[in-house]
Protein backbone atom coordinates (compact mmCIF):
# COMPACT_ATOMS: atom_id res chain seq x y z
CA UNK A 1 0.00 0.00 0.00
CA UNK A 2 1.45 3.38 -1.03
CA UNK A 3 1.92 6.11 1.56
CA UNK A 4 0.98 9.74 0.89
CA UNK A 5 3.45 12.16 2.45
CA UNK A 6 2.86 15.64 3.86
CA UNK A 7 4.98 18.08 5.84
CA UNK A 8 2.30 18.40 8.53
CA UNK A 9 -0.74 16.33 9.46
CA UNK A 10 -3.52 17.77 11.62
CA UNK A 11 -5.92 15.27 13.20
CA UNK A 12 -9.36 16.72 13.92
CA UNK A 13 -11.12 19.65 12.26
CA UNK A 14 -11.83 21.70 15.36
CA UNK A 15 -10.73 25.17 16.43
CA UNK A 16 -7.28 23.98 17.55
CA UNK A 17 -6.28 22.37 14.24
CA UNK A 18 -7.86 25.27 12.36
CA UNK A 19 -5.75 27.74 14.37
CA UNK A 20 -2.49 25.81 14.05
CA UNK A 21 -3.03 25.28 10.33
CA UNK A 22 -3.76 28.99 9.82
CA UNK A 23 -0.62 30.00 11.74
CA UNK A 24 1.59 27.61 9.79
CA UNK A 25 0.17 28.69 6.42
CA UNK A 26 1.20 32.27 7.20
CA UNK A 27 4.63 31.29 8.55
CA UNK A 28 5.61 28.68 5.95
CA UNK A 29 3.12 28.82 3.07
CA UNK A 30 5.12 26.30 1.04
CA UNK A 31 4.57 23.48 3.55
CA UNK A 32 2.12 20.78 2.56
CA UNK A 33 -0.57 20.31 5.22
CA UNK A 34 -3.19 17.53 5.42
CA UNK A 35 -6.19 17.40 7.75
CA UNK A 36 -8.23 14.33 8.70
CA UNK A 37 -11.65 14.60 10.35
CA UNK A 38 -13.92 11.68 11.23
CA UNK A 39 -17.11 13.76 10.92
CA UNK A 40 -18.69 15.07 7.66
CA UNK A 41 -17.88 18.74 8.40
CA UNK A 42 -15.60 20.91 10.51
CA UNK A 43 -16.37 21.93 14.09
CA UNK A 44 -18.98 19.30 14.95
CA UNK A 45 -17.63 18.35 18.38
CA UNK A 46 -16.40 20.66 21.17
CA UNK A 47 -15.92 23.61 18.79
CA UNK A 48 -19.55 23.52 17.70
CA UNK A 49 -21.58 26.54 18.74
CA UNK A 50 -24.24 24.38 20.42
CA UNK A 51 -21.67 22.39 22.39
CA UNK A 52 -20.17 25.22 24.45
CA UNK A 53 -21.19 28.45 26.13
CA UNK A 54 -19.60 30.64 23.45
CA UNK A 55 -17.98 32.80 26.09
CA UNK A 56 -14.82 34.57 25.01
CA UNK A 57 -13.13 33.53 28.25
CA UNK A 58 -11.27 36.60 29.45
CA UNK A 59 -11.75 36.23 33.23
CA UNK A 60 -14.16 39.16 33.22
CA UNK A 61 -16.96 37.17 34.83
CA UNK A 62 -15.64 33.70 35.71
CA UNK A 63 -15.25 33.69 39.48
CA UNK A 64 -13.31 30.42 39.51
CA UNK A 65 -10.32 32.19 37.91
CA UNK A 66 -9.87 34.31 41.05
CA UNK A 67 -9.35 32.76 44.47
CA UNK A 68 -9.37 34.14 47.98
CA UNK A 69 -6.08 33.54 49.76
CA UNK A 70 -5.82 32.66 53.48
CA UNK A 71 -5.08 36.30 54.34
CA UNK A 72 -8.34 37.39 52.69
CA UNK A 73 -6.76 38.99 49.63
CA UNK A 74 -7.77 37.96 46.11
CA UNK A 75 -5.28 36.25 43.79
CA UNK A 76 -5.99 37.45 40.23
CA UNK A 77 -2.88 35.96 38.58
CA UNK A 78 -4.82 33.27 36.70
CA UNK A 79 -7.41 35.82 35.60
CA UNK A 80 -4.61 37.95 34.13
CA UNK A 81 -3.10 34.96 32.32
CA UNK A 82 -6.41 33.87 30.77
CA UNK A 83 -7.27 37.43 29.75
CA UNK A 84 -3.90 37.92 28.07
CA UNK A 85 -4.38 34.67 26.16
CA UNK A 86 -7.77 35.81 24.88
CA UNK A 87 -6.25 39.12 23.78
CA UNK A 88 -3.75 37.09 21.72
CA UNK A 89 -6.62 35.22 20.05
CA UNK A 90 -8.39 38.48 19.21
CA UNK A 91 -5.21 39.90 17.69
CA UNK A 92 -4.74 36.91 15.39
CA UNK A 93 -8.39 37.00 14.32
CA UNK A 94 -7.96 40.72 13.64
CA UNK A 95 -4.95 39.99 11.43
CA UNK A 96 -6.95 37.45 9.43
CA UNK A 97 -9.82 39.93 8.97
CA UNK A 98 -7.50 42.82 8.12
CA UNK A 99 -5.69 40.63 5.57
CA UNK A 100 -9.06 39.64 4.05
CA UNK A 101 -8.33 35.97 4.78
CA UNK A 102 -11.63 35.70 6.64
CA UNK A 103 -14.56 38.11 6.44
CA UNK A 104 -17.58 39.33 8.37
CA UNK A 105 -16.23 39.13 11.94
CA UNK A 106 -19.73 39.81 13.28
CA UNK A 107 -20.60 36.30 12.06
CA UNK A 108 -18.40 34.81 14.78
CA UNK A 109 -17.78 37.44 17.47
CA UNK A 110 -20.14 40.06 18.91
CA UNK A 111 -19.96 42.34 21.96
CA UNK A 112 -21.91 41.06 24.96
CA UNK A 113 -21.32 42.41 28.50
CA UNK A 114 -19.79 39.97 30.99
CA UNK A 115 -21.14 39.96 34.54
CA UNK A 116 -20.61 38.16 37.84
CA UNK A 117 -23.65 37.76 40.08
CA UNK A 118 -23.71 36.62 43.72
CA UNK A 119 -26.07 36.41 46.67
CA UNK A 120 -25.39 36.20 50.39
CA UNK A 121 -23.12 38.28 52.62
CA UNK A 122 -20.02 36.09 52.21
CA UNK A 123 -20.14 35.99 48.42
CA UNK A 124 -20.94 39.71 48.17
CA UNK A 125 -17.86 40.46 50.28
CA UNK A 126 -15.77 38.22 48.01
CA UNK A 127 -17.10 39.89 44.87
CA UNK A 128 -16.41 43.38 46.21
CA UNK A 129 -12.81 42.44 47.05
CA UNK A 130 -12.43 40.81 43.63
CA UNK A 131 -13.68 44.00 41.99
CA UNK A 132 -11.24 46.13 43.99
CA UNK A 133 -8.34 43.86 43.00
CA UNK A 134 -9.23 43.75 39.30
CA UNK A 135 -10.74 47.11 38.39
CA UNK A 136 -7.45 48.99 38.69
CA UNK A 137 -5.62 46.61 36.36
CA UNK A 138 -5.22 47.75 32.71
CA UNK A 139 -6.73 44.50 31.39
CA UNK A 140 -9.93 44.95 33.41
CA UNK A 141 -10.44 48.69 33.08
CA UNK A 142 -14.11 49.60 32.84
CA UNK A 143 -15.35 47.00 35.32
CA UNK A 144 -18.31 48.26 37.40
CA UNK A 145 -19.70 47.04 40.74
CA UNK A 146 -23.07 47.48 42.38
CA UNK A 147 -25.04 46.03 45.27
CA UNK A 148 -28.00 48.32 44.60
CA UNK A 149 -31.10 46.32 43.54
CA UNK A 150 -32.36 49.29 41.49
CA UNK A 151 -29.13 49.42 39.51
CA UNK A 152 -29.20 45.65 39.03
CA UNK A 153 -32.73 45.98 37.63
CA UNK A 154 -31.24 48.23 34.93
CA UNK A 155 -28.39 45.81 34.17
CA UNK A 156 -30.31 42.51 34.30
CA UNK A 157 -34.07 43.18 34.17
CA UNK A 158 -34.96 39.57 33.37
CA UNK A 159 -33.10 38.32 36.44
CA UNK A 160 -34.46 40.98 38.80
CA UNK A 161 -38.13 40.73 37.84
CA UNK A 162 -40.17 39.21 40.69
CA UNK A 163 -36.99 38.62 42.72
CA UNK A 164 -37.35 38.71 46.50
CA UNK A 165 -34.28 40.55 47.78
CA UNK A 166 -34.08 39.19 51.32
CA UNK A 167 -30.28 38.97 51.53
CA UNK A 168 -27.30 40.94 50.19
CA UNK A 169 -26.95 40.80 46.39
CA UNK A 170 -24.28 42.20 44.06
CA UNK A 171 -22.84 42.06 40.57
CA UNK A 172 -19.95 43.32 38.48
CA UNK A 173 -20.24 44.26 34.83
CA UNK A 174 -17.77 45.01 32.05
CA UNK A 175 -18.88 46.02 28.57
CA UNK A 176 -15.84 44.61 26.74
CA UNK A 177 -17.02 40.99 26.96
CA UNK A 178 -17.85 38.93 23.88
CA UNK A 179 -19.96 36.05 22.63
CA UNK A 180 -17.98 33.87 20.21
CA UNK A 181 -19.43 31.40 17.72
CA UNK A 182 -16.47 29.04 17.65
CA UNK A 183 -18.23 26.73 15.22
CA UNK A 184 -18.59 29.53 12.66
CA UNK A 185 -14.99 30.63 13.23
CA UNK A 186 -13.74 27.07 12.79
CA UNK A 187 -15.60 26.70 9.50
CA UNK A 188 -14.27 30.08 8.31
CA UNK A 189 -10.69 29.06 9.08
CA UNK A 190 -11.00 25.75 7.27
CA UNK A 191 -12.51 27.56 4.31
CA UNK A 192 -9.45 29.81 4.31
CA UNK A 193 -7.12 26.80 4.58
CA UNK A 194 -8.85 25.06 1.70
CA UNK A 195 -8.32 28.17 -0.44
CA UNK A 196 -4.63 27.99 0.51
CA UNK A 197 -4.36 24.45 -0.83
CA UNK A 198 -4.59 22.51 2.43
CA UNK A 199 -5.90 18.98 1.86
CA UNK A 200 -8.92 18.47 4.12
CA UNK A 201 -10.46 15.01 4.21
CA UNK A 202 -13.76 14.63 6.04
CA UNK A 203 -15.24 11.21 6.90
CA UNK A 204 -11.69 9.99 7.43
CA UNK A 205 -10.87 8.42 10.79
CA UNK A 206 -7.32 7.96 12.02
CA UNK A 207 -7.18 4.45 13.47
CA UNK A 208 -3.51 4.08 14.26
CA UNK A 209 -0.28 6.04 14.37
CA UNK A 210 3.22 4.58 14.34
CA UNK A 211 6.80 5.88 14.24
CA UNK A 212 8.74 4.94 11.10
CA UNK A 213 12.44 4.22 10.72
CA UNK A 214 13.18 7.65 9.28
CA UNK A 215 11.64 9.35 12.34
CA UNK A 216 8.40 10.46 10.69
CA UNK A 217 4.91 9.30 11.67
CA UNK A 218 2.69 7.02 9.59
CA UNK A 219 -1.07 7.07 10.06
CA UNK A 220 -3.56 4.39 9.23
CA UNK A 221 -6.66 6.26 8.04
CA UNK A 222 -10.01 4.72 7.16
CA UNK A 223 -12.16 6.37 4.53
CA UNK A 224 -15.63 6.40 6.05
CA UNK A 225 -17.25 6.53 2.62
CA UNK A 226 -15.55 3.66 0.86
CA UNK A 227 -14.21 1.79 3.87
CA UNK A 228 -10.77 1.74 2.27
CA UNK A 229 -7.65 2.06 4.39
CA UNK A 230 -5.14 4.75 3.46
CA UNK A 231 -1.59 5.39 4.64
CA UNK A 232 -0.38 8.92 5.28
CA UNK A 233 2.92 10.12 6.73
CA UNK A 234 4.41 13.38 7.97
CA UNK A 235 7.39 14.62 9.93
CA UNK A 236 5.07 16.51 12.29
CA UNK A 237 1.65 15.45 13.56
CA UNK A 238 -0.75 17.43 15.72
CA UNK A 239 -3.51 15.51 17.48
CA UNK A 240 -6.38 17.96 17.98
CA UNK A 241 -9.23 15.50 18.17
CA UNK A 242 -10.86 16.77 21.36
CA UNK A 243 -11.74 13.85 23.63
CA UNK A 244 -10.43 11.46 20.95
CA UNK A 245 -6.90 12.80 21.34
CA UNK A 246 -6.09 10.60 24.34
CA UNK A 247 -6.53 7.33 22.46
CA UNK A 248 -4.33 8.48 19.58
CA UNK A 249 -1.71 9.82 21.98
CA UNK A 250 -1.62 6.40 23.61
CA UNK A 251 -1.26 4.69 20.22
CA UNK A 252 1.75 6.88 19.39
CA UNK A 253 3.63 5.22 22.25
CA UNK A 254 5.61 8.31 23.23
CA UNK A 255 6.80 8.21 26.86
CA UNK A 256 5.28 11.63 27.54
CA UNK A 257 1.83 10.13 27.00
CA UNK A 258 2.26 7.41 29.64
CA UNK A 259 0.39 7.56 32.92
CA UNK A 260 -2.28 9.95 31.66
CA UNK A 261 -5.98 9.14 31.88
CA UNK A 262 -9.20 10.91 31.05
CA UNK A 263 -12.53 11.47 32.78
CA UNK A 264 -15.49 12.33 30.52
CA UNK A 265 -18.16 14.82 31.56
CA UNK A 266 -21.05 15.81 29.34
CA UNK A 267 -22.99 19.04 29.54
CA UNK A 268 -26.60 20.13 29.12
CA UNK A 269 -28.13 23.59 28.76
CA UNK A 270 -31.60 24.96 29.22
CA UNK A 271 -32.32 27.13 26.17
CA UNK A 272 -35.01 29.66 25.32
CA UNK A 273 -35.65 31.46 22.06
CA UNK A 274 -38.73 33.30 23.35
CA UNK A 275 -38.26 36.83 21.88
CA UNK A 276 -39.84 38.49 24.91
CA UNK A 277 -37.37 36.85 27.29
CA UNK A 278 -34.35 37.25 25.01
CA UNK A 279 -35.04 40.99 24.63
CA UNK A 280 -34.83 41.50 28.40
CA UNK A 281 -31.38 40.00 28.89
CA UNK A 282 -28.19 40.85 27.05
CA UNK A 283 -25.21 39.63 29.05
CA UNK A 284 -23.25 36.59 30.11
CA UNK A 285 -23.89 36.35 33.83
CA UNK A 286 -21.77 33.90 35.84
CA UNK A 287 -22.50 32.84 39.40
CA UNK A 288 -20.58 30.64 41.85
CA UNK A 289 -20.43 26.87 41.62
CA UNK A 290 -22.24 24.98 44.34
CA UNK A 291 -20.18 23.15 46.97
CA UNK A 292 -18.75 19.93 45.49
CA UNK A 293 -19.37 20.97 41.88
CA UNK A 294 -16.43 21.03 39.46
CA UNK A 295 -15.26 24.41 38.11
CA UNK A 296 -16.72 23.60 34.67
CA UNK A 297 -20.20 23.57 36.25
CA UNK A 298 -20.30 27.23 37.27
CA UNK A 299 -23.92 28.30 36.59
CA UNK A 300 -24.37 31.08 34.04
CA UNK A 301 -27.12 32.69 31.98
CA UNK A 302 -25.78 33.64 28.57
CA UNK A 303 -26.90 35.67 25.64
CA UNK A 304 -25.92 33.67 22.55
CA UNK A 305 -25.83 34.93 18.96
CA UNK A 306 -25.94 32.04 16.49
CA UNK A 307 -26.60 32.66 12.80
CA UNK A 308 -27.59 36.23 13.72
CA UNK A 309 -30.35 34.91 16.00
CA UNK A 310 -30.27 35.59 19.74
CA UNK A 311 -31.19 33.06 22.39
CA UNK A 312 -30.50 32.47 26.09
CA UNK A 313 -28.56 29.50 27.46
CA UNK A 314 -28.56 28.50 31.12
CA UNK A 315 -26.33 25.86 32.61
CA UNK A 316 -24.30 23.87 32.31
CA UNK A 317 -25.87 20.88 33.98
CA UNK A 318 -23.42 18.02 34.21
CA UNK A 319 -24.11 14.61 32.79
CA UNK A 320 -22.12 11.44 32.46
CA UNK A 321 -21.39 9.25 29.48
CA UNK A 322 -18.43 6.91 28.97
CA UNK A 323 -18.01 8.45 25.51
CA UNK A 324 -15.01 10.73 24.96
CA UNK A 325 -16.75 12.46 22.04
CA UNK A 326 -20.37 13.42 21.48
CA UNK A 327 -20.30 11.13 18.45
CA UNK A 328 -17.97 8.66 20.14
CA UNK A 329 -18.17 5.09 21.41
CA UNK A 330 -19.64 3.81 24.67
CA UNK A 331 -16.32 1.94 25.12
CA UNK A 332 -14.12 5.07 25.01
CA UNK A 333 -13.54 5.24 28.76
CA UNK A 334 -12.80 1.56 29.33
CA UNK A 335 -10.47 1.28 26.32
CA UNK A 336 -8.47 4.29 27.56
CA UNK A 337 -7.40 2.34 30.66
CA UNK A 338 -3.95 0.87 30.06
CA UNK A 339 -1.40 -0.84 32.32
CA UNK A 340 0.61 2.40 32.52
CA UNK A 341 -2.34 4.51 33.76
CA UNK A 342 -4.38 1.91 35.68
CA UNK A 343 -3.14 2.93 39.15
CA UNK A 344 -3.59 6.61 38.26
CA UNK A 345 -7.17 6.00 37.17
CA UNK A 346 -7.99 3.96 40.28
CA UNK A 347 -6.50 6.66 42.51
CA UNK A 348 -8.60 9.28 40.73
CA UNK A 349 -11.72 7.22 41.34
CA UNK A 350 -11.03 7.08 45.07
CA UNK A 351 -10.07 10.77 45.36
CA UNK A 352 -13.03 12.06 43.38
CA UNK A 353 -15.95 10.33 45.05
CA UNK A 354 -17.62 13.72 45.78
CA UNK A 355 -17.45 14.51 42.05
CA UNK A 356 -18.92 11.11 41.22
CA UNK A 357 -21.74 11.69 43.70
CA UNK A 358 -22.35 15.15 42.21
CA UNK A 359 -22.53 13.73 38.67
CA UNK A 360 -24.98 11.03 39.73
CA UNK A 361 -27.24 13.65 41.28
CA UNK A 362 -27.00 15.80 38.15
CA UNK A 363 -27.91 12.91 35.87
CA UNK A 364 -30.97 12.12 38.00
CA UNK A 365 -32.37 15.68 37.83
CA UNK A 366 -35.82 16.10 36.29
CA UNK A 367 -36.63 19.05 34.05
CA UNK A 368 -38.55 20.71 36.88
CA UNK A 369 -35.55 20.35 39.20
CA UNK A 370 -33.38 21.99 36.54
CA UNK A 371 -35.97 24.73 36.24
CA UNK A 372 -35.68 25.33 39.99
CA UNK A 373 -31.95 25.94 39.54
CA UNK A 374 -32.71 28.26 36.64
CA UNK A 375 -35.11 30.20 38.87
CA UNK A 376 -32.14 31.16 41.06
CA UNK A 377 -31.26 33.33 38.07
CA UNK A 378 -34.69 33.96 36.51
CA UNK A 379 -37.27 33.81 39.33
CA UNK A 380 -40.31 33.85 37.03
CA UNK A 381 -38.98 31.27 34.52
CA UNK A 382 -41.72 29.06 33.06
CA UNK A 383 -41.00 25.49 32.06
CA UNK A 384 -42.78 25.80 28.70
CA UNK A 385 -40.36 28.55 27.59
CA UNK A 386 -37.23 26.44 28.04
CA UNK A 387 -35.94 23.25 26.40
CA UNK A 388 -33.06 20.96 27.32
CA UNK A 389 -30.17 20.81 24.84
CA UNK A 390 -27.35 18.26 25.09
CA UNK A 391 -23.96 19.92 24.67
CA UNK A 392 -20.57 18.38 23.92
CA UNK A 393 -18.34 16.00 25.82
CA UNK A 394 -15.33 17.19 27.80
CA UNK A 395 -12.53 14.86 28.88
CA UNK A 396 -10.67 16.12 31.94
CA UNK A 397 -7.05 15.05 32.28
CA UNK A 398 -6.08 12.66 35.08
CA UNK A 399 -2.38 12.47 35.94
CA UNK A 400 0.06 12.11 38.81
CA UNK A 401 1.20 15.49 40.13
CA UNK A 402 2.83 16.97 43.20
CA UNK A 403 -0.67 16.94 44.70
CA UNK A 404 -0.68 13.14 44.50
CA UNK A 405 -1.60 10.27 42.21
CA UNK A 406 -4.71 10.46 40.09
CA UNK A 407 -5.16 14.23 40.25
CA UNK A 408 -8.01 15.55 38.12
CA UNK A 409 -6.88 18.55 36.07
CA UNK A 410 -9.20 21.37 34.97
CA UNK A 411 -7.80 23.14 31.95
CA UNK A 412 -5.93 22.42 28.73
CA UNK A 413 -2.49 20.87 28.37
CA UNK A 414 -0.15 20.23 25.44
CA UNK A 415 1.63 16.86 25.50
CA UNK A 416 4.54 16.65 23.06
CA UNK A 417 7.36 14.26 22.25
CA UNK A 418 10.87 15.22 23.33
CA UNK A 419 11.92 15.72 19.69
CA UNK A 420 8.83 17.84 18.90
CA UNK A 421 7.67 15.53 16.10
CA UNK A 422 4.21 15.00 17.56
CA UNK A 423 1.95 16.95 19.93
CA UNK A 424 -1.52 16.43 21.35
CA UNK A 425 -3.93 18.76 23.09
CA UNK A 426 -5.84 17.37 26.06
CA UNK A 427 -8.31 18.93 28.47
CA UNK A 428 -11.14 21.43 28.28
CA UNK A 429 -12.05 25.00 29.32
CA UNK A 430 -10.96 27.71 28.66
CA UNK A 431 -9.90 25.82 25.54
CA UNK A 432 -11.17 27.52 22.40
CA UNK A 433 -10.81 31.06 23.74
CA UNK A 434 -7.08 30.54 24.24
CA UNK A 435 -6.51 28.53 21.04
CA UNK A 436 -3.94 30.92 19.57
CA UNK A 437 -1.80 31.01 22.73
CA UNK A 438 -1.97 27.22 23.03
CA UNK A 439 -0.94 26.76 19.39
CA UNK A 440 1.93 29.24 19.83
CA UNK A 441 3.13 26.96 22.63
CA UNK A 442 2.98 24.05 20.19
CA UNK A 443 5.11 26.03 17.72
CA UNK A 444 7.70 26.88 20.38
CA UNK A 445 7.94 23.30 21.59
CA UNK A 446 7.89 21.53 18.25
CA UNK A 447 9.74 23.95 15.97
CA UNK A 448 12.56 25.33 18.17
CA UNK A 449 14.90 25.70 15.18
CA UNK A 450 12.46 27.85 13.21
CA UNK A 451 10.71 29.89 15.89
CA UNK A 452 13.37 32.63 15.99
CA UNK A 453 13.15 33.25 12.24
CA UNK A 454 9.33 33.27 12.48
CA UNK A 455 9.25 36.04 15.10
CA UNK A 456 8.89 39.01 12.68
CA UNK A 457 5.85 37.40 11.05
CA UNK A 458 4.42 36.41 14.43
CA UNK A 459 4.84 40.01 15.57
CA UNK A 460 2.97 41.16 12.47
CA UNK A 461 0.10 38.78 13.18
CA UNK A 462 0.08 39.33 16.95
CA UNK A 463 1.39 42.83 17.81
CA UNK A 464 1.86 41.97 21.50
CA UNK A 465 3.86 38.79 20.71
CA UNK A 466 6.78 38.43 23.12
CA UNK A 467 5.48 41.18 25.42
CA UNK A 468 3.41 41.07 28.59
CA UNK A 469 0.26 43.16 28.70
CA UNK A 470 0.27 42.97 32.46
CA UNK A 471 2.31 46.10 33.11
CA UNK A 472 1.78 47.97 29.84
CA UNK A 473 -1.36 50.14 30.06
CA UNK A 474 -0.54 51.92 26.80
CA UNK A 475 -0.05 48.64 24.93
CA UNK A 476 -3.34 47.35 26.37
CA UNK A 477 -5.16 50.43 25.10
CA UNK A 478 -3.57 50.06 21.65
CA UNK A 479 -4.45 46.36 21.43
CA UNK A 480 -8.04 46.93 22.59
CA UNK A 481 -8.51 49.77 20.09
CA UNK A 482 -7.03 47.68 17.25
CA UNK A 483 -9.05 44.51 17.89
CA UNK A 484 -12.30 46.35 18.66
CA UNK A 485 -12.00 48.30 15.43
CA UNK A 486 -11.00 45.36 13.24
CA UNK A 487 -13.44 42.84 14.72
CA UNK A 488 -16.27 45.39 14.72
CA UNK A 489 -16.79 45.08 18.47
CA UNK A 490 -18.79 48.31 18.60
CA UNK A 491 -21.77 49.57 16.67
CA UNK A 492 -19.68 52.20 14.87
CA UNK A 493 -17.02 49.77 13.67
CA UNK A 494 -19.69 47.20 12.77
CA UNK A 495 -21.30 49.77 10.45
CA UNK A 496 -17.93 50.49 8.82
CA UNK A 497 -17.24 46.76 8.35
CA UNK A 498 -20.67 46.22 6.82
CA UNK A 499 -20.20 49.13 4.41
CA UNK A 500 -16.77 47.86 3.41
CA UNK A 501 -18.12 44.36 2.78
CA UNK A 502 -21.02 45.72 0.71
CA UNK A 503 -18.58 47.64 -1.48
CA UNK A 504 -16.28 44.62 -1.93
CA UNK A 505 -19.21 42.37 -2.90
CA UNK A 506 -20.49 44.96 -5.38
Amino acid sequence: MSTTKSDVILIGAGIMSATLGSLLKELVPEWNISVFERRPTAGEESSNEMNNAGTGHASLCELNYTVEKPDGSIDISKAIKVNEEFQVSKQFWSYLVKSDLIRNPRDFVVPVPHMSFVQGEGDVTFLRKRYEAMSGHPLFRGMEYTDDPAKLAEWIPLMMKDRTVDRPIAATRIESGTDVNFGALTRMLFGHLKNKGVGIKFNHQVEDIQRTQDGSWELKVRNGGSGAVERHAAKFVFIGGGGGSLHLLQKSGIPEGKGIGGFPVSGLFMVTRNPELVAKHRAKVYGKASVGAPPMSVPHLDTRVIDNQESLFFGPFAGFSPKFLKFGSMFDLITSVKPHNLVTMLAAGVKNMPLTTYLIKQVMLTKEQRMEELRQFVPHAKSEDWELVVAGQRVQIIKDTAAGKGTLQFGTEVISAADGSIAALLGASPGASTAVSVMLEVLRRCFPQQIKSWEPKLKEMIPSYGESLQNSPELVREIHAYTNRTLALSEETAAVQEARHTVSVS
